[in-house]
């Protein structure tokens, strides 16, 4: 006897052990993807390959920022929700829990590979060389001075060392829903903070003091939060010849007729400095699959497939063509063995 469609999908939702909001996740036959910018023109590549075999439609990509990405992904369960987050960093423990207070206990996590935060100017201005010690000192809220911590006054990059150009500090960069910002302040502002002994004494004592002096930045002007898309940064570059940006390197390597890399600890960022360790402000990039809709929404096990073949992700595949650092080979078939099964990650992570 064959089965009326309401009754199968009543069927279908016992079977998956579904909340009573799945019926809503079966009305739609379109992914929905949110999140990173950085992110955001890799997985538009795939989705646009993905929906070129004509199998399923293009998934629908939006370019919200890790954060605000991971906070409408955690949001829930069914049609409203989406069913995938581009994120630049890691998810949160935070955020883990957010998702599985609204019901969300399946997360599949997916890194695609490495990225470098490059700081960079126009094509022709003063080539900057500099150090993470240089960051920290330029753009904390709060630098050290005669034991004590005070407010950041520094105009000049010649004030913060002699070897800079007598320039304004004036850097645009991320908000801070930006996992491009969080990476940032981990890697770049924490690093330079380190440089300071008794600073990274704190690491120990008092971690959340710690943070709090490493992690913050400026406000009063020399850093400008120029939102979540990278090209509008780059695109401030052009029109504002004294000024540096902040940034994804897949920008950079788009835009190598308009801006340049500055040199950091010695190190350009280029492909193989990335792939290799040595370009101090790298990290991971990911995305994170809501495994229940992937039972219910068509065509996403078969876009994961897309983005983790050989083809997309890897030395030779059309996303290092993107400006993706690729993983290891070892690393990229473990990652696509566990994307098929849809493990999960671990809720405590």
């Amino acid at each position: 006897m064959k089965m009326q469609p309401a009754v199968f999908a009543l069927a279908l939702l016992a079977w998956v052990g579904a909340p009573a909001t799945y019926p809503e996740a079966l009305a739609r036959d379109q992914i929905r993807i949110v999140g990173s910018s950085t992110v955001y023109p890799f997985s538009t590549v795939v989705a646009e390959n993905f929906g070129r075999g004509g199998k399923f439609k293009t998934p629908v990509v939006e370019s919200t920022g890790t954060g605000g990405g991971l906070k409408l992904f955690c949001g829930g369960l069914g049609e409203g929700h989406p069913d995938m987050a581009n994120a630049s960093r890691r998810i949160k423990e935070s955020e883990v829990a957010e998702c599985a207070k609204n019901g969300i206990t399946e997360i599949t996590e997916v890194k695609i590979g490495f990225d470098g935060i490059v700081i960079a100017n126009a094509k022709g201005a003063h080539l900057f060389d500099i150090s993470l010690h240089d960051l920290f000192l330029a753009l904390a809220k709060d630098v050290p001075q005669e034991g004590k911590m005070v407010p950041n006054k520094a105009k000049s990059w010649k004030e913060i060392n002699p070897a800079l150009p007598d320039q304004p500090i004036r850097v645009y960069g991320p908000p801070p829903t930006s996992g491009t910002r969080d990476a940032f302040v981990e890697l770049a502002m924490e690093g330079g903070c380190k440089s300071f002994p008794e600073i990274a004494a704190l690491a120990k004592s008092d971690e959340k003091r710690f943070k709090a002096t490493c992690h913050g930045i400026r406000e009063d002007g020399a850093y400008i939060e120029a939102g979540e898309n990278d090209n509008m940064i780059v695109q401030k570059l052009g029109t504002d010849k004294n000024a540096l940006g902040v940034f994804g390197f897949s920008f950079l390597d788009q835009n190598r007729d308009k801006v340049q890399p500055s040199r950091v600890n010695g190190k350009e960022a280029t492909f193989d400095n990335i792939l290799g360790g040595q370009y101090p402000v790298s990290r991971s990039l990911y995305f994170y699959v809501k495994s229940q809709h992937a039972k219910l929404v068509p065509g996403i096990v078969e876009y994961l497939r897309e983005f983790t073949a050989e083809k997309a992700w890897s030395e030779d595949g059309y996303l290092a063509d993107r400006g993706l650092i690729p993983m290891t080979p070892e690393e990229r078939k473990k990652v696509a063995a566990d994307v098929v099964k849809l493990t999960p990650m671990s809720l405590s992570k």
